[in-house]
């Protein structure tokens, strides 16, 4: 896509603004008073939300990948683009986006206002670091560009984690890297936490592409080293019949096609795909190669919650059910005892494991404080905790919390929250975002990042 495209896109949103401000915007629903929101068909945030009246703001149009650069490691892409359509547009340039997060569906305006990441995290950071300019529409309706060291570095800095809160991503420049056609996976299986630790960090410290790995029990842990290699005798073929999380436990070594290794998680969402009866064979083949996706599952996933059959099921059986799906990165140091926690008292198996290190030489993220240059080890886990008596709100979530504090770790907002404001304030740097808000959004036209998150508005 040309970029005068682009420009184009932004002439008629500021028309639409326009219309909005004097009252008849087709794209903005609901009264000027009620707060900013964006319309969207799809979401990855997974937490019920008691919505209350928002002007709806379309930026569907903004989908697009504008040019791929391979000469200075860069694309150019809009905020509603998904990462499938990145990929899609980069690989043909034998590039990928430097940090791919697991989902399809993910936008990359998403990841970067949120928080992404993946098996390149341990050597190029979280999505956001990747970033090298942004343009946002502020809620006043201006769009400003960001970069690290023009009159807008304070929102460059503060945008990621900022969730829709500050802005709305209508641009981005994101760095690239090479890729080859085939990636060799290794698998490694280790007996305890020290052991798969200790094998994590050599691993970072070593010459793979891609690093992560799966927690199927106290004992039985897999560490997967990925490289780019130009050859392949055999590829695996994880988009149907076969299940990629399984075969950590049966082949020590595999081979997939880039394409097939940056979409290894979509085909069965992780190992959650099995709450939806799509490891089971015959529903397998009823699902058909095109269903198996995270678009289907996350379909299904806000029909069951708008309806409730699994609570009603659980209920029915005895059982007090509660959702715990986080995502949560530790200081490799205390990433042992941390997992020793969550097998303990959660119980949530399996459990995804990455590794992040935010190069030494780039400056922090305002909203999301992790230590330049530190190993951390994200833990993803996602399944309901069935427990046999009835706990307040939260309960499990909570504990967790706590201990992701008591760690020195950090917790992603895309799911429930429960801090207290004194809590969250500390953990996600609430003193420096009151100044963003007072500086960008001064008419608070949008939620504040609590009320959204914790108050799940």
């Amino acid at each position: 896509m040309a970029a005068d495209s682009y420009a184009q896109r932004v002439d008629a949103l500021r028309a639409a603004l326009r219309r909005q401000a004097a009252g008849a915007a087709p794209g903005v629903q609901a009264n000027p008073g009620t707060p900013l929101g964006l319309a969207k068909r799809t979401s990855n945030l997974f937490r019920d939300r008691a919505e209350g009246a928002k002007r709806r703001l379309d930026l569907d149009a903004f989908h697009h990948v504008i040019g791929v650069d391979t000469a200075a490691g860069t694309v150019e892409v809009e905020g509603l683009a998904t990462y499938e359509a990145l990929v899609d547009a980069t690989l043909p340039h034998g590039v990928m986006p430097a940090v791919v997060p697991q989902l399809k569906t993910i936008t990359v305006g998403g990841a970067v206002a949120g928080v992404g990441i993946e098996a390149t995290s341990f050597r190029q950071g979280l999505v956001h670091d990747s970033m090298l300019s942004l343009d946002v529409l502020l809620p006043g309706g201006d769009i400003v560009t960001c970069t690290p060291d023009n009159e807008h570095r304070d929102l460059f800095y503060g945008f990621p984690n900022s969730y829709g809160t500050l802005g709305y991503a209508l641009r981005m420049v994101m760095r690239t890297s090479p890729v080859r056609p085939y990636v060799r996976v290794e698998h490694s299986r280790c007996g305890s936490p020290r052991e798969f630790f200790d094998l994590l960090a050599r691993a970072c410290d070593g010459e793979a592409d891609f690093v992560d790995g799966v927690v199927f029990g106290a004992d039985t842990m897999v560490l997967s080293e990925g490289r780019f290699v130009a050859e392949a005798a055999t590829v695996s073929d994880y988009t149907y019949e076969h299940i990629y999380y399984r075969s950590l436990l049966e082949k020590p070594v595999d081979h997939l096609t880039a394409y097939g290794y940056l979409w290894r998680w979509d085909t069965d969402w992780f190992w959650c795909s099995k709450n939806l009866g799509a490891q089971h064979p015959l529903l397998r083949r009823l699902y058909g190669r095109a269903r198996l996706n995270s678009r289907t599952y996350t379909r299904l996933m806000r029909l069951n919650s708008r309806w409730g059959l699994t609570r009603r099921l659980a209920r029915w059986r005895g059982l007090h059910p509660e959702s715990v799906i986080q995502d949560v990165d530790i200081p490799i140091e205390r990433a042992a005892g941390f997992l020793e926690f969550l097998l303990r008292e959660i119980g949530v198996l399996p459990i995804w494991i990455c590794p992040i290190r935010v190069p030494a030489s780039q400056r922090g993220f305002t909203l999301y404080p992790v230590r330049a240059g530190e190993l951390y080890v994200n833990f993803g886990f996602w399944d309901v905790v069935q427990s046999p008596e009835a706990h307040a709100e939260g309960y499990f979530n909570r504990m967790i919390e706590q201990e992701v504090l008591r760690c020195e770790g950090i917790k992603s907002l895309y799911s429930d929250v429960y801090f207290t404001r004194a809590e969250f304030d500390a953990a996600y740097s609430m003193q420096q975002y009151r100044a963003l808000k007072d500086r960008y959004d001064p008419g608070r036209a949008m939620l504040g990042l609590y009320e959204k998150c914790v108050g799940r508005r």
